[in-house]
């Protein structure tokens, strides 16, 4: 080895800044309108129950997706095989209910 690389030896070049908490704080803002848009949504008793439904669906995928790509940082690089895995449990779970509604139903 020489002295260039036992000198480096341990440390970690990072190519980005830390986020810092401007993106964690306006993240979490637009996590509490998500949750306040869908009940207000339950809780306005005139609004369409398939309408309510699908909003709810909308905003229950956004809040899912903010929540993994800011709090569980999936969005950062070297993620890959986490986002592998959970899409293959969405897979798996996704199956086992249609085949159980299938079944019941049948």
């Amino acid at each position: 080895m020489t002295t260039e690389h036992q000198a480096n030896r341990g440390i970690v070049k990072h190519s980005e800044r830390h986020e810092g908490p401007q993106k964690h704080i306006i993240v979490f803002i637009f996590s509490i309108i998500l949750t306040a848009i869908a009940f207000a949504a339950v809780m306005a008793g005139g609004v369409n129950a398939a309408f309510t439904v699908l909003l709810l669906l909308v905003m229950a995928i956004l809040q899912v997706l903010v929540q993994m790509g800011y709090w569980m940082h999936l969005k950062d690089r070297g993620h890959l095989i986490p986002i592998i895995f959970m899409i293959g449990g969405f897979f798996v779970a996704g199956t086992a209910i249609v085949t159980a509604l299938y079944w019941v139903w049948w």
